[in-house]
C-alpha cells in the first residue's frame, strides 16, 4: 500500500507541474461554464433599433417611451424618410424598425384602432422572433392599460414584416456560419500543423539555411491549402443555393473575393499559430481550444452578440469568424455591395496583414 499511495502522490506531482494538464483540467471548465452562462441566453438586451414616427403625438411618444425603458431596446436612430429603411437595415447594425402610422392618435380615438408596423431584420431568424416578441409584447401590455383606465377598446395592432427572410428558413443562418466554423478549423487546423511537421521531422533546419526567404517559405506553405480550401468553399456554396435554397442577390465575384480574402486569413492564422507551436500536438490543441469555442459562441453563428456582456461583445470583435458571417449575409441574402460592406473587408485585410507579419517575424528570429 506504501508503494501504491507513493506512485499516486507521484503521479499527482507530475499532473501539477504540467502546466497545459491543469489548464485543461481547471481552465477549460472555468472558461466553458462561464462563455456558455453569458452566450447561452434567449434574452434580449439593448437591441439596437429604428424609430419611423410619422404621427408624432402623445400616444406615439408614451408608446416609444415604453419600449426603450423596457431595457430590451436601445434607440440608435430616428427616420424621417421611409426611403432610409433599407439602407439602415443593409448597414447590418440595426435590426429593427418601428413605424406608426400618420394621425395614431387621431384614428385611434376615432376608429378605435391604430396600426404600428414592425420591420425586422430576419437574417437571423431566432433574433427577428425574439425582437417580434418583445416588442409586440410591449405594445399589447399599453393597449390593455388604456382599456383600463379609460373604459373604452381602443386596440393597438402590432404587425410584424420579415425582411430578407421571409419564412423564417434557419438555412439562411446556419449556412454562414457552417461555412465560417469549417473554413476556419479546417484551414487552420491544416496549416498550423505543416511547419510543425517540419520541425519534427528534422527537415526545418533545411528550410531556414535554403537560399528561400521567410516571405516564400510562408508563401509556399499557404499556396497549395489556399486553392484547396477555396474549392472546398465553392462546394459549400454551391450545395447551399442547389439542396437548401440559399439565395445569391449579391455580386457573385465579390462574394468569392471575400471568400478568398476569409482563407487566405485563416491560412495565415493556421502558419502563425504553427510557427511557435513547439509539436504538432500542441498546434492542433491550440487552434482547437482557441478557433473552435470562440468561433462557434463569439461570432454571431447561433446566439446574437448583441445579447452577450460587454467583454464577451469586446472579445467578439477579435474573432474573425465574426466579420465573415456579416459579409456572407450581407451579399448573398440582402445583396449588399462593398460600399456597406468595407469595414469588415478591411478588418479581414488588416487580420491577414498581421499574422503574416507575425509568422514572417518569427521565421527570421530562428534564422537568427
Amino acid at each position: 500500500m506504501k508503494r501504491f499511495l507513493g506512485f499516486v502522490k507521484k503521479e499527482f506531482i507530475h499532473i501539477f507541474r504540467d502546466r497545459r494538464t491543469l489548464l485543461i483540467l481547471f481552465g477549460m471548465p472555468v472558461a466553458q461554464i462561464l462563455i456558455f452562462g453569458y452566450v447561452v441566453t434567449n434574452e434580449i438586451k439593448e437591441a439596437r433599433i429604428a424609430i419611423y414616427d410619422q404621427s408624432k403625438d402623445a400616444v406615439t411618444r408614451k408608446i416609444t417611451d415604453k419600449i426603450l425603458s423596457s431595457g430590451y431596446f436601445r434607440l440608435s436612430r430616428r427616420i424621417e424618410s421611409g426611403d432610409q429603411i433599407k439602407e439602415i437595415f443593409q448597414q447590418g447594425d440595426i435590426k429593427e424598425v418601428i413605424v406608426f402610422e400618420p394621425n395614431f392618435d387621431e384614428k385611434l380615438t376615432n376608429e378605435g384602432s391604430a396600426q404600428v408596423q414592425i420591420l425586422l431584420d430576419a437574417t437571423d431568424a431566432n433574433m427577428a422572433n425574439l425582437l417580434q416578441s418583445y416588442t409586440a409584447g410591449i405594445i399589447g401590455d399599453y393597449s390593455r392599460q388604456i382599456r383600463v383606465s379609460s373604459g373604452d377598446m381602443p386596440v393597438i395592432q402590432a404587425q410584424p414584416r420579415m425582411l430578407f427572410n421571409n419564412e423564417l428558413k434557419s438555412v439562411y443562418m446556419f449556412v454562414p456560419g457552417t461555412m465560417a466554423l469549417i473554413l476556419m478549423l479546417v484551414t487552420a487546423m491544416m496549416t498550423s500543423i505543416s511547419i510543425t511537421r517540419e520541425k519534427e521531422m528534422g527537415t526545418m533546419e533545411v528550410l531556414l539555411v535554403s537560399p528561400l526567404k521567410s516571405i516564400q517559405i510562408i508563401a509556399g506553405k499557404v499556396a497549395p491549402y489556399v486553392s484547396l480550401a477555396f474549392l472546398n468553399a465553392v462546394v459549400i456554396l454551391a450545395l447551399g443555393y442547389l439542396v437548401f435554397g440559399m439565395p445569391v442577390h449579391g455580386s457573385i465575384l465579390l462574394l468569392l473575393a471575400e471568400t478568398l480574402l476569409y482563407i487566405i486569413m485563416a491560412l495565415s492564422l493556421g502558419i502563425f499559430i504553427s510557427t511557435v507551436s513547439p509539436t504538432q500536438q500542441v498546434a492542433m490543441f491550440v487552434s482547437m481550444f482557441a478557433l473552435l469555442l470562440p468561433t462557434m459562441l463569439l461570432s454571431g453563428f447561433i446566439f446574437p452578440v448583441e445579447n452577450m456582456p460587454w467583454p464577451l461583445q469586446w472579445l467578439s470583435t477579435i474573432i474573425p469568424a465574426k466579420y465573415f458571417i456579416i459579409l456572407i449575409k450581407s451579399i448573398m441574402i440582402k445583396g449588399t455591395g462593398l460600399l456597406f460592406i468595407w469595414k469588415e473587408t478591411l478588418v479581414l485585410l488588416g487580420m491577414t496583414a498581421a499574422f503574416i507579419g507575425l509568422s514572417i517575424l518569427n521565421f527570421r528570429i530562428r534564422l537568427e
